[in-house]
């Protein structure tokens, strides 16, 4: 059997892993801070070489997930300094078989090899098996992308709808739409409202700064802040997870309406399992199942919560064992 080293490379850590097969060994995972590498000018490879030398393992396969884009075989973290190929991963692990995907694609991968009890229904509905799944990234950036079975393996497609247009429905969605474009230019960025503005890590405290501004309170919370207030009841923390729920609900409709996943739609990522809790007290199932012209959003598709933090490694460790 295979031995392969695996990296899920986030914005703050590094999780590295060794797998058998298609198997992860969970006792082998370890953990890398990615600032540390950062400062003394190193990357996934100084990583990759640390963690063989500290296990003295002998690997023949490396794939590494990356949260940032993969064009042509080519990895380029969004939050870090760091690119990485082919070449640099064999380089740095002496194995023969590379793979890189984005942390999403990876994700997408997983799917169907997640332990039951990892698995939260938050929307019940039919799961069509060997149909389309559609995975969703709700951490410290928001993304969704297809998973589409195949004769020759799962394709998942690369994506960037993090960024797409956040949905405007009603007068409260154009105030909130309106009062995050100018936090951004005021904090000098893209003054544009998209749905990671709201759905990511800092969307609950962009969302908290504006329903605490709608009640006549401006102040500032973090993310963790908004969250401990909301469990002790506030009331500005509990309108911001009630807008929280009703852009995810918009947000995941527009998204099953696109790609039908008949297969089902699964939430991966922080956000995802801090917010779960709240979804049937804010109503993430009536936002979703909303009237509109077609009725499938009525009776079709159904939302699950990963709550596996390793699920990233356990699709690179499918994905390379499913190559020739």
């Amino acid at each position: 059997m295979t031995l392969a080293i695996l990296a899920d490379i986030g914005g703050t850590n590094t999780r590295v892993a060794l797998a058998d097969g298609a198997k992860v060994r969970i006792d082998s995972i370890r953990r890398f801070p990615n600032a540390e590498y950062q400062a003394r000018g190193q990357d996934i490879a100084h990583v990759l070489r640390d963690y063989l030398a500290q296990t003295g393992a002998s690997v023949t396969g490396v794939c590494v997930a990356a949260a940032g884009p993969v064009r042509d075989g080519v990895a380029t973290m969004t939050n870090l300094d760091w690119v990485m190929d082919a070449a640099k991963l064999s380089a740095a692990t002496g194995a023969g078989k590379v793979a890189i995907l984005n942390d999403l694609q990876a994700q997408g991968q997983a799917l169907g090899h997640i332990p039951a009890e990892k698995l939260r229904c938050v929307i019940e509905g039919p799961v069509k098996s060997g149909a389309t799944m559609l995975v969703v990234g709700l951490g410290t950036g928001v993304n969704a992308a297809p998973v589409h079975p195949g004769a020759t393996g799962r394709v998942v497609p690369p994506s960037e709808c993090g960024h797409v247009n956040m949905a405007v429905r009603t007068e409260e969605d154009f105030r909130l739409a309106r009062f995050i474009e100018a936090r951004l230019t005021a904090e000098g960025e893209v003054p544009h409202a998209g749905v990671e503005e709201v759905l990511a890590g800092r969307g609950l405290a962009n969302l908290h700064a504006f329903a605490a501004t709608e009640a006549g309170r401006p102040d500032t919370h973090t993310s963790a802040e908004v969250l401990k207030a909301l469990a002790a009841g506030d009331t500005v923390a509990s309108h911001a997870a009630r807008l929280y729920v009703h852009v995810l609900a918009q947000t995941l409709a527009d998204l099953a309406l696109i790609h039908l996943p008949y297969g089902g739609i699964y939430l991966i990522g922080g956000m995802s399992r801090a917010m779960a809790p709240h979804f049937a007290t804010y109503g993430l199932a009536q936002g979703f199942r909303e009237a509109r012209r077609v009725d499938l959003l009525q009776k079709d598709f159904s939302v699950t919560v990963v709550e596996d933090d390793y699920a990233a490694l356990t699709g690179c460790a499918a994905y390379l064992n499913s190559l020739i």
